[in-house]
């Protein structure tokens, strides 16, 4: 909202929203997550555009509400909805053209896509055009670049062993670059990284900071 508001763009924010529904409808759920969706979609009437902080959840809003929604009479209202949906990086890199002057020291960071990122919303190429804007940043690629880190909402609850193996392979990844701070798009990943990094650090393994891309531009390019 803070980098939004700077590049003079008015941002409301429905204090009555809440989920989308993606955890009820990726559980298989889908006519339990139909009134939480349609809670959320009655909370942006006005014809403005949606910015969405995480990759996960603009992919829902944009692709599968239609799904979701097919054959009820507000299907074309979240149509509607859905066409005016962006991610957060999306936005400021298609829509605004924001331009970054960095402020910060020199550092290394390690960059995470999340899955939906990539293949749903098809937007990871962004934080890489913001942070190419940034003089002092640079970005140490690593091998696992590609690969879910194994949060999937529920799936980390389902298949646990399977999820805490992902997510091993890929702090281990991440930490061989070498680089101070993971950044991402999308809050699901960080959250389980991040948690996955605390536990190692507990086990004696070295640690590694996480932050939301949003977080990490306005620290380095704004005076707070």
């Amino acid at each position: 909202m803070q980098l939004l508001r700077h590049e003079g763009v008015r941002v409301i924010f429905p204090k009555n929203q809440g989920c989308c529904g993606q955890p009820a409808f990726n559980s298989g759920y889908r006519e339990q997550a139909l009134p939480v969706a349609r809670a959320l979609s009655k909370c942006f009437p006005k014809e403005l555009p949606i910015i969405v902080p995480s990759a996960s959840c603009a992919g829902m809003i944009k692709h599968h509400w239609q799904e979701l929604f097919a054959g009820q009479e507000d299907e074309q209202y979240v149509l509607d909805i859905a066409s005016r949906t962006y991610e957060l990086t999306e936005y400021l890199v298609n829509e605004l053209r924001i331009k970054l002057t960095d402020l910060g020291e020199p550092i290394e960071i390690a960059v995470h896509s999340s899955c939906s990122a990539q293949r749903e919303m098809k937007v990871d190429q962004h934080i890489k055009s913001l942070i190419s804007q940034l003089d002092n940043v640079n970005i140490i690629e690593h091998q696992r670049k590609t690969e879910c880190c194994g949060f999937g909402g529920t799936f980390m609850v389902k298949q646990a062993d399977i999820s805490g193996a992902m997510v091993k392979d890929k702090t281990d990844c991440l930490r061989e670059t070498g680089a101070t701070t993971v950044i991402s798009q999308d809050c699901g990943c960080l959250m389980n990284i991040g948690g996955a990094f605390e536990k190692q650090m507990a086990s004696g393994e070295k640690s590694m900071n996480t932050q939301h891309i949003a977080e990490f531009l306005w620290q380095r390019c704004y005076k707070e």
